[in-house]
């Protein structure tokens, strides 16, 4: 076991400044989801420059290669790192800074793939040590419903070979570099998007008596739902917030109707479906006493990430073995989501952190900001840990 572990953390670092250089050009180059061709083209270069087999054009984009070691039909292992980027301006003046103007990495799916490809190469080097299959996903449209995990699940990227579990990453960067985290069972939110349309009676501001006023009913629909569904005291873990109103009056026009748009989030999916039925008539029911209507549409995004306890549990230990016990945090449980919750819902499943913060050296942007980057030295951590549990899982 050591002496395997003391292998891949030669080859993780051997492999550091490659994963750099595939980073920073997949940074550089950003791609939004589902429209990750130049980023799907990169990748298979590698693939081949590895002499790894792969299959591209799943869902346009995605890409599933292959690394057999001995005994390839004992057991299959599948890895996945997620593609696309954000419609975000990067502000940060570094050389690698995004050349696509209002794309941005902003969640670093760029070091997921890189790391991935690091681990890849490091288990290709090391297949003559272990038995089974290791299978890599590598998956466009995270950022987009319906998510691309589920459209790669429907075109078959669990099967032929079927794997047995599944591993995701993703970057930390509120972790310090050289830590990472673990959490068994459940990890991350249910997600949906809510679009509502109140109608009322458009009109000149001045004639009270002559309009119904679409603003006044999207207040009351938001302020009693939020009353409804945001109490402490709820024991299933909820969220719904809304981000977005629109309506198209003026200082003494009244519109005709208010859009709004929000997000709903839970744990727990029978509660998920009643609870789009209690929103829905709620606010139609309030939008009629107030002399209007609610139209209530509920966009079905992804489900909860619930980590298999007991591949997590493994992992966590195997973790400990490989960066220090030390180094292996506990997660609190989140509200944000993520579609690799489709794999979850397939197989058993673990979805990790991987710290990417350095304080000192000022990398402390959260995700989905446009200062946001990484310290790049958790690539190596990232590439070797990846590849460790993954030889753990298959017993070698």
């Amino acid at each position: 076991m050591h002496q395997l572990i003391t292998k891949i953390k030669a080859l993780s670092a051997q492999y550091l400044p490659e994963m750099i250089a595939i980073r920073r050009h997949l940074h550089a180059h950003p791609e939004i989801s589902f429209e990750e061709y130049n980023t799907s083209a990169s990748i298979v270069s590698k693939l081949i420059e590895y002499g790894i087999p792969y299959r591209d054009g799943i869902v346009n984009t995605g890409i599933v290669a292959v690394i057999e070691g001995k005994n390839p039909s004992k057991k299959t292992v599948a890895l996945r790192a997620d593609m696309d980027a954000l419609p975000i301006t990067e502000m940060n003046n570094c050389e690698y800074k995004s050349v696509n103007v209002g794309l941005m990495h902003a969640c670093g799916h760029d070091v997921h793939s890189a790391s991935l490809l690091g681990t890849a190469k490091i288990l290709n080097e090391l297949k003559n040590e272990f038995e089974g299959t290791v299978k890599l996903i590598f998956q466009p449209g995270e950022e987009k419903l319906p998510g691309g995990a589920s459209l790669m699940i429907k075109e078959g990227v669990l099967e032929n070979p079927s794997p047995q579990r599944i591993f995701g990453q993703h970057v930390f960067p509120s972790m310090e570099t050289g830590k990472v985290g673990f959490r068994s069972g459940m990890y991350m939110a249910s997600t949906d998007e809510l679009y509502l349309t109140v109608k009322g009676k458009g009109g000149h501001a001045a004639m009270v008596n002559e309009y119904v006023n679409p603003l006044l009913i999207a207040s009351k629909v938001l302020t009693e739902l939020n009353n409804a569904f945001m109490v402490k005291e709820q024991t299933i873990p909820t969220v719904l917030a809304f981000g977005k109103i629109t309506g198209s009056g003026a200082t003494n026009v009244i519109p005709d109707e208010v859009k709004i748009e929000g997000t709903f989030r839970t744990m727990n999916e029978k509660w998920r479906a009643e609870a789009h039925e209690k929103m829905k008539r709620m606010a139609e029911e309030i939008a009629v006493q107030m002399g209007g209507s609610c139209e209530f549409r509920v966009a079905h995004g992804y489900p909860f990430l619930v980590n298999d306890e007991q591949t997590t549990d493994a992992a966590r230990r195997a973790a400990e073995q490989y960066v220090g016990k030390e180094n292996v945090e506990e997660l609190p449980m989140r509200m944000t989501a993520e579609d690799f919750a489709f794999f979850s819902q397939q197989l058993p499943a673990c979805f990790y952190r991987l710290g990417t913060g350095n304080k000192a050296k000022g990398i402390t942007s959260g995700v989905h900001t446009s200062t946001f980057d990484i310290d790049e030295n958790a690539l190596e951590t990232g590439a070797g840990l990846m590849a460790w549990l993954t030889l753990n899982e298959l017993g070698a």
